[in-house]
C-alpha cells in the first residue's frame, strides 16, 4: 500500500553549502536568518515575535539547519520525531531545474546557459530572429530583472505598443512577460513555443510565459496562467521509474512543467500556495498505491525570497507549519511524506538571486522512528522514493545536454 508525497518548499535553505563561496553565497542561510530575525523583532509585517514552525520542528528543521550550518535558529530545538538531515547539491547551479532534476535522481552535470548582467542582456542575432519569426513590433527590457517589478516598469508602454517584455534573472531562463487580455495569452503561450526553438539549443533551461492583468503601474499583477517551456530531463528520473512500474506521478503546482511533462501523469495547479495544498489533500484520498504526489510549494521564492521580504517569508512558513498536521493526519499505513527545497534564497542576502545553501530533509507517515540521516545527497531523495516504492532503475539514454563532458 506504499505510496509517496514529495513536497518541495521552493528555496527554504539551511545554509551551510561547502561550495557556496564559489557562488558569492559564503554564510547564507535563509531558515537561519529568518528566524534570527524574527527573535530580533525584525520581522513585523503582517506577523509578530518568533518564528512559530512547531510542526517542521517536530520533524526535525531546527535540527537538519544546525546539522548543515552549524548555527543553532531561534526558537527551533525540538527534539525531531521523524527521519531528518539536510541535503547537498552537486549540480553547477542554485537554479529550479537543477535543483528538482537532482532530487529527482539526475545531477545536471554541465552548466546550463545563462545570460549576462549587460543591457541588452540577449544575443542581438537571436532576438531578431524571435521578433521575425513571431511577427511582433519588438521587444521591451531585454535586461536582468525582477518579474513583479519589471512589470510596473514597463506593462503601460507594452500596452501601447504590443511589444513584449523579455527578461532574465540568475537562473537559466529567458521570460517574457505580456497583458492576459491586450495582447493575448493564446498569442504569449505561441511566441514563447518561438522563444523555445531559438533558444532552447542554447541550452537555456526554461522559456517562462509570465501573463499580467492591470491598467496601470501598481494594478498591474501577474496571473496564475504562467507557463514553462522547460527541456525535457534525461531519462531515468524518480518520474520515470514510477511510470515504468505502473504507478502514476501527480505534478501539484509547476512540477510538471519543470520536468516538461515527461513521465507526468497528470498536474493540479492552483492560484497560491494553500491552494496547492489543498491539492495535495486531496491527492492523500485519491492517489493510489504505488503512485508519487510531487508538489512545489513556488511562493517562498517568488514572492518572498526574490523580493527580499524576511515578514512575508516568515508568515508563509508560519502559514504551511500550520496546515502540516491535516497532512500528516490524512497519510495512511505505508505513506511516507518528504518535505525538502531546491536551493536556497536568503531574503537577507544582497541581491535578489537565488542562493548556494544545503536544503532540509524531513521525512515522517505512519510508524516512521526518528532517525538523524545526516548530510546526504540531493539525489538521495530519489533514493527513498524507489526504496519505499520498491522501484527498479530505469535504464538511461545517453543524454547529449547533460552527459558526462
Amino acid at each position: 500500500m506504499a505510496r509517496v508525497f514529495l513536497c518541495v518548499l521552493d528555496s527554504v535553505g539551511c545554509g551551510g553549502a561547502p561550495d557556496a563561496t564559489r557562488y558569492r553565497d559564503e554564510g547564507a542561510n535563509t531558515l537561519l536568518h529568518i528566524a534570527e530575525a524574527c527573535a530580533d523583532g525584525r520581522a513585523e509585517d503582517g506577523r509578530s515575535g518568533p518564528l512559530r514552525v512547531p510542526n517542521l520542528d517536530a520533524l526535525g528543521l531546527g535540527a537538519a539547519i544546525t546539522l548543515a550550518s552549524g548555527k543553532v535558529a531561534p526558537g527551533l530545538s525540538a527534539s525531531p520525531a521523524g527521519r531528518w538531515g539536510a541535503a547537498q547539491e552537486v549540480s553547477a547551479g542554485k537554479d529550479t531545474q537543477s535543483g528538482h532534476w537532482e532530487l529527482a535522481g539526475v545531477p545536471v552535470t554541465r552548466d546550463w546557459h545563462y545570460f549576462p548582467r549587460t543591457i541588452p542582456a540577449f544575443p542581438a542575432d537571436l532576438m531578431a530572429e524571435l521578433i521575425s519569426r513571431s511577427g511582433i513590433p519588438g521587444t521591451l527590457a531585454n535586461c536582468h530583472a525582477s518579474g513583479t517589478e519589471v512589470i510596473d516598469q514597463f506593462g503601460f508602454e507594452h500596452i501601447a505598443t504590443g511589444r513584449p517584455i523579455v527578461y532574465t534573472s540568475a537562473d537559466s531562463v529567458l521570460q517574457i512577460a505580456a497583458h492576459e487580455i491586450h495582447f493575448g495569452l493564446d498569442r504569449l503561450l505561441d511566441l514563447c513555443r518561438t522563444a523555445a526553438g531559438i533558444f532552447h539549443p542554447l541550452n537555456v533551461g526554461r522559456i517562462i510565459a509570465r501573463p499580467f492583468v492591470g491598467e496601470a503601474p501598481g494594478d498591474f499583477t501577474r496571473t496564475a496562467n504562467r507557463k514553462d517551456f522547460a527541456i525535457a530531463p534525461p531519462d531515468g528520473t524518480i518520474c520515470d521509474r514510477v511510470v515504468v512500474a505502473g504507478g502514476a506521478v501527480h505534478a501539484v503546482g509547476k512540477i510538471g512543467d519543470i520536468f516538461a511533462y515527461k513521465s507526468i501523469t497528470d498536474v493540479s495547479k492552483g492560484k497560491d500556495d494553500m491552494a496547492l495544498f489543498d491539492h495535495v489533500l486531496a491527492w492523500c484520498d485519491r492517489a493510489a498505491p504505488g503512485d508519487l504526489v510531487f508538489a512545489n510549494f513556488i511562493e517562498f521564492d517568488s514572492l518572498w525570497g526574490h523580493r527580499r521580504n524576511v515578514s512575508g517569508y516568515a508568515r508563509a512558513l508560519e502559514i504551511f507549519d500550520a496546515r502540516l498536521p491535516e497532512l500528516i493526519g490524512r497519510l495512511r499505513e505505508g505513506d511516507l511524506l518528504i518535505i525538502t527545497a531546491d536551493h536556497g534564497n536568503d531574503p537577507t542576502w544582497t541581491g535578489t538571486d537565488h542562493t548556494r545553501e544545503r536544503v532540509p530533509v524531513l521525512v515522517t507517515g505512519p510508524g516512521i522512528a526518528p532517525q538523524a540521516l545526516g548530510i546526504c545527497a540531493f539525489t538521495d531523495i530519489a533514493g527513498m522514493v524507489a526504496m519505499h516504492l520498491d522501484l527498479r532503475p530505469v535504464p538511461c539514454a545517453q543524454s547529449t545536454i547533460f552527459g558526462p563532458d
